[in-house]
C-alpha cells in the first residue's frame, strides 16, 4: 500500500497526561474517564478513538454512497460507542458499536451502504479480527 498521510501525535503521562500533534492542532490534556475517577472536562483515549472512527466511517459512507449514485442527507450521522473492556484475567480491550442514521433513506438501502462502508473504512479494516464491531442502522 502507498502511504498517503501520516499523523504524528506525542503522548506524555499516559491516561492522566497530555497529547500534542506535530502540527499543534491537537493539544489537550487527558484523564481517565470520569466514571473511573478521572477529571471532568478532559478527554480520554476512548473518546479520541470514537471521534476518529465516527468521522472516518462517515467518510466511507459518503464514498460508498457516491459509487451507488446516492446522495446522503447532510444531517446523517455516525455515533461511535467505544467500550473499554476488562477480561477476568485482567487484560484490557475495546468494543465498538457504530450507530448510523442515514436520514430519509430506507433501512435496507442504508444497511447495504453501512455494510459496504465497513469493508472500506480504514478504522474498520484496522481493527478487523481484534475488536468486535457492531453495526446498527437507526
Amino acid at each position: 500500500m502507498e502511504r498517503v498521510y501520516t499523523a504524528e501525535v506525542t503522548a506524555t503521562g499516559g491516561r492522566r497526561g497530555h497529547v500534542t500533534s506535530s502540527d499543534g492542532v491537537l493539544d489537550m490534556a487527558l484523564s481517565l474517564p470520569e466514571g473511573l475517577g478521572g477529571e471532568k472536562g478532559k478527554t480520554n483515549p476512548e473518546q479520541l478513538f470514537a471521534a476518529g472512527y465516527a468521522a472516518c466511517f462517515q467518510s466511507a459512507l459518503l464514498l460508498v454512497a457516491g459509487k451507488h449514485h446516492e446522495r446522503l442527507d447532510p444531517a446523517s450521522t455516525v455515533k461511535a460507542h467505544v467500550d473499554l473492556l476488562k477480561s477476568n484475567e485482567g487484560a484490557y480491550g475495546l468494543g465498538v458499536k457504530l450507530e448510523v442514521d442515514l436520514k430519509g433513506m430506507n433501512k435496507d438501502k442504508a444497511r447495504q451502504l453501512v455494510e459496504e462502508a465497513h469493508q472500506v473504512c480504514p478504522y474498520s479494516i484496522g481493527v478487523q479480527g481484534n475488536v468486535e464491531v457492531q453495526l446498527e442502522v437507526v
